[in-house]
């Protein structure tokens, strides 16, 4: 192996890094031909100053090896060292150290100042630069724009219009499997003022990026088991909270939520991120909104994941469990949410269940999940059903992309007939893939979905090794 062929495996921790929310530095260190030792940054998580990735590797070679002086070792590392890791470097004796990426600001190897080469010391160490040095650039890139992102939304949309609420940020804390940072918008012309939020993890430049539409009364904590699994495959993940649901602020009035006025969020929401390369992961509203989406711009899909929804173009009567649950929403409006998780997923922890009740302390904060189920075009004169007739149009005869089904089997609302339907819409949809044990939300079974979606559409022989 040469220098390039072990910054690579530097490249990998820093991957590491990136996806654990830190900054995205790995080193690897060699001895003989042979790694002895692999790290990535971790300052965040143990809180700890000096988690630098040179740092650590170094205490782990050490330890190996029994001896601190590294004499006879090169250390590989994505970033140009800082002073402080210098200084280690310096004092474990080691003979050579490669580099990738320069640090203009706190790089000691060139960059600010040169440690390496300071004479009046009783150890020099050769240095080697910019090895790779684009490649490691990159998912620092990645990094500080996203935090460019998420301080811009903390900072800049914090209004509250005087006619909706925002759940306090208490009734989110400590969710299990739901680590992300919040990301916020609000200058899209159809929130009016509304501040709507989003998840967006993984690389913002990647080469594949994931929409991820929820439903009623779900939001995007529905996704959390599929997001590790893809954002490990080096895809970028989007999920939205719909304004009235998940950390979004929610209208007080029922009237606020329309068809067209939830489409065109979404739409511009698109455009706004200027979100490329899609493949969209949808159900129950996801897609009752989402399917209508790809006619708009052709050219930003690429996939489809189509989960228990359905196009309501209003041709054909809803389903019979469609009206039993529309009716029930309107007959006890302050239905427990976790509850109706729990007698479809059995699976599911108490905690994860009250999770889904979080975005609603109080009959305030419910205008969406009323709203909602009346809003389901039932006729071919309703609101949105017309698009929705443009949008099956669309998908039957234009529709390039590929495309992937799954059916929960216990669905009794939008279940397997419904999405049988469905896929003689969608042009080249194969047969649905049904689970046995699934409902409603069969995002509830959402890693298992996620593999099989990274095998269909990219051939992934690695997408299960993400957990």
């Amino acid at each position: 192996m040469n220098d390039e062929d072990f910054m690579r495996l530097a490249l990998a921790q820093a991957d590491l890094a990136l996806v654990a929310g830190e900054v995205p530095v790995g080193a690897v260190l060699v001895r003989e031909g042979q790694v002895i030792a692999r790290a990535h940054n971790t300052p965040v998580a143990q809180h700890d100053p000096s988690a630098h990735a040179e740092i650590l590797v170094m205490r782990q070679a050490a330890t190996a090896l029994g001896n601190y002086r590294l004499e006879d070792c090169t250390l590989y590392v994505t970033l140009e060292p800082c002073t402080m890791c210098a200084g280690a470097i310096l004092n474990a004796r080691l003979p050579r150290v490669v580099w990738g990426a320069p640090e203009p600001k706190t790089g000691a190897a060139g960059s600010v100042i040169n440690v390496f080469e300071n004479g009046e010391l009783n150890h020099n160490t050769v240095t080697q630069g910019y090895v790779l040095a684009q490649e490691c650039s990159l998912p620092l890139q990645t990094f500080f724009r996203k935090q460019r992102m998420m301080q811009k939304s903390r900072t800049v949309f914090t209004h509250l219009r005087d006619d909706a609420l925002r759940t306090p940020d208490t009734a989110f804390k400590n969710l299990p499997g739901y680590p992300w940072q919040p990301c916020y918008i609000s200058d899209l012309p159809a929130l009016n003022g509304l501040r709507m939020h989003y998840l967006d993890e993984g690389p913002a430049d990647a080469e594949v990026t994931w929409l991820c539409l929820h439903g009623n009364p779900a939001w995007s904590y529905l996704y959390r088991h599929m997001i590790p699994v893809f954002v490990a495959a080096g895809h970028r993940v989007v999920a939205p909270d719909m304004p009235g649901f998940g950390k979004s602020d929610k209208p007080k009035k029922d009237s606020a939520h329309s068809f067209d006025r939830h489409r065109r969020v979404l739409l511009e929401f698109i455009e706004a991120l200027d979100l490329r390369h899609i493949q969209m992961a949808v159900q129950d509203w996801g897609g009752i909104l989402g399917l209508t989406l790809p006619m708009a711009q052709p050219w930003r899909f690429q996939s489809l994941l189509v989960m228990n929804t359905l196009l309501a173009t209003g041709e054909q009567p809803l389903s019979d469990g469609f009206l039993a649950w529309r009716q029930m929403c309107a007959d006890k409006p302050m239905f427990d949410v976790g509850k109706l998780f729990a007698r479809g997923n059995p699976q599911m922890s108490a905690e994860e269940c009250a999770a889904y009740n979080a975005p609603f302390p109080d009959a305030g904060h419910r205008a969406a999940p009323r709203a909602f189920p009346p809003m389901v075009p039932s006729s071919v004169d309703s609101l949105g059903a017309a698009v929705s007739r443009d949008a099956a149009a669309f998908l039957m005869e234009q529709w390039q992309g590929r495309s992937l089904m799954f059916v929960g089997r216990r669905d009794p609302v939008l279940g397997e007939a419904v999405m049988r339907d469905l896929q003689q819409r969608i042009r080249g949809c194969p047969e649905p893939v049904v689970l046995a044990q699934a409902g409603h939300f069969v995002q509830e079974h959402g890693r298992e979905i996620a593999v099989h979606a990274l095998q269909t559409f990219f051939n992934s022989d690695t997408a299960g090794d993400s957990q």
